[in-house]
């Protein structure tokens, strides 16, 4: 049946995995987008549809397969009309895995156990907008209610973490922790980079005149947010170039500080010593590090001018990865400076390349680098079962961290209970094969780790 308590869970084996041990871990949601200010200001959601709908270009991409006009996805329709044009959607995509999402949204949060479909758009319309004005549907009350334990949110260097501080000092129930993110500081080559050093100056009191004094302001922002309970950094390289000759970053950052253009060798060059210097930052004070690899980015120009960025017009990226991303790694490592780190490709083909790689630089921890969970396009059964088996194949599945949301949804923790059964559905298929011991009281660390303490642990929160 449609979302029993047993679907996905295609053997005994893989109900008492999922039963006994897998589903009441709480959760550690190590990676997303949700705003820190949304969570504090801890406001009632208008209708489903900004629950919804608001900003999740997953849902847009289908609509727009689905010949849904903009004007009902992102433009000035009502809030009705755009969920009933989803509504009108999800039937046809059976087998995307929105479609269990969506209805498993539904009825872990608001008991809602409708199909959706356009005849039964208006009663859930009605229930769930009722709901949703409840001081228990509000956004810190979901993520309470999710058993979350931990969210580490997406941050510039500039930003001031006040509404994380806030929340350290008033939320009991869950953690909201920064993550350093330093894409503008790297993007030399991008308009508005600036601005942003200039932006960055403000924050830290002095000015940048200088790579040298670029580098002192991320290192202080660095120790700012270790000071905020930071752990985690978050690069996005989505062209990954590694370069060093001698031309030096100090040349390079002067000539587009006067407004000079650089060459793509000037700006790898640049990137790669930055890189080089934050693995060195990140290492000293104990971060993991994630590599986000190979999007590809604004596809279709024409939308991107209309809408802008993030509106679900990125691809998937297949330029080579393993002579730039070795020689990156390694140059960290001969500084003894590679951090914890976390590899995530948005193309599948990587994952072979990835775990071969990380294998030559593991040490100090279990896993210190480690291929990360189904990103984005691999987020579906299909993409978490291969990451899970090529993990498996070439190092210690056993230290996964696991999974994560990527999201900017407070809907999205029934994330974590589709990976938990999707990957007890694995686990048990190597019961029956004779490959893991079929006695599942055996397995309760391994199922436990993955779901949960292998994170608790690798972070060090």
């Amino acid at each position: 049946m449609f979302l029993n308590d047993d679907f996905l869970l295609t053997n005994n084996f893989a109900k008492d995995l999922f039963h006994r041990y897998a589903k009441t871990m709480p959760i550690i949601d190590y990676h997303c987008h949700l705003d820190p200010q949304e969570i504090y200001d801890n406001q009632p959601f208008r209708t489903i549809t900004e629950a919804w709908l608001g900003g999740d270009h997953y849902k847009w991409r289908l609509m727009r397969a689905c010949g849904v006009p903009e004007s009902l996805i992102t433009g000035p329709a009502t809030d009705y009309d755009k969920f009933v044009a989803w509504c009108q959607t999800v039937p046809k995509i059976i087998g995307n895995p929105l479609y269990v999402w969506s209805h498993l949204e539904l009825k872990r949060f608001f008991g809602v156990d409708l199909l959706i479909n356009e005849e039964n758009a208006p009663e859930i319309w009605q229930t769930v907008n009722q709901k949703l004005q409840s001081q228990s549907f509000r956004r810190r009350e979901i993520i309470a209610t999710s058993n979350v334990q931990i969210i580490c949110t997406t941050d510039d260097p500039t930003d001031s973490l006040a509404f994380h501080r806030k929340l350290a000092d008033e939320e009991s129930r869950f953690r909201v922790l920064p993550t350093f993110r330093p894409d503008k500081a790297l993007n030399i080559q991008q308009s508005g980079f600036n601005d942003y050093i200039d932006q960055l100056a403000t924050v830290v009191g002095h000015r940048i005149d200088s790579y040298e004094d670029l580098l002192t302001a991320l290192d202080c922002r660095i120790t700012f947010f270790h000071q905020m309970n930071c752990r985690l950094s978050d690069h996005a390289l989505d062209h990954l170039h590694f370069l060093e000759n001698s031309v030096s970053p100090q040349a390079i950052f002067e000539k587009v500080r006067n407004q000079e253009v650089i060459t793509e060798s000037e700006a790898a060059v640049y990137r790669s010593a930055l890189l080089l210097h934050l693995f060195e930052q990140y290492h000293n004070h104990g971060w993991t590090m994630q590599l986000h690899l190979h999007a590809y980015r604004n596809c279709n120009t024409n939308m991107l001018n209309q809408l802008g960025p993030d509106t679900g017009y990125d691809g998937i990226n297949d330029q080579p990865i393993t002579s730039p991303l070795q020689a990156l790694l390694d140059a960290a490592e001969r500084k003894e400076a590679l951090p914890q780190t976390i590899l995530y490709s948005l193309n599948p083909n990587d994952y072979d390349v990835l775990v071969a790689l990380m294998g030559c630089y593991q040490k100090e921890s279990k896993n210190k680098i480690q291929l990360g969970s189904g990103w984005w396009y691999n987020d579906t059964r299909a993409g978490m079962r291969q990451q899970l088996t090529k993990f498996a194949d070439g190092s210690v599945l056993a230290n996964f961290v696991g999974m994560l949301t990527d999201s900017r949804s407070f809907l999205s923790y029934t994330r974590h209970e589709y990976f938990r059964r999707v990957f007890c559905e694995w686990l048990g298929e190597l019961i029956l094969r004779g490959e893991a011991p079929s006695d599942t009281r055996q397995l309760k660390e391994f199922v436990e780790g993955i779901c949960y303490q292998n994170a608790a642990d690798y972070f060090d929160f």
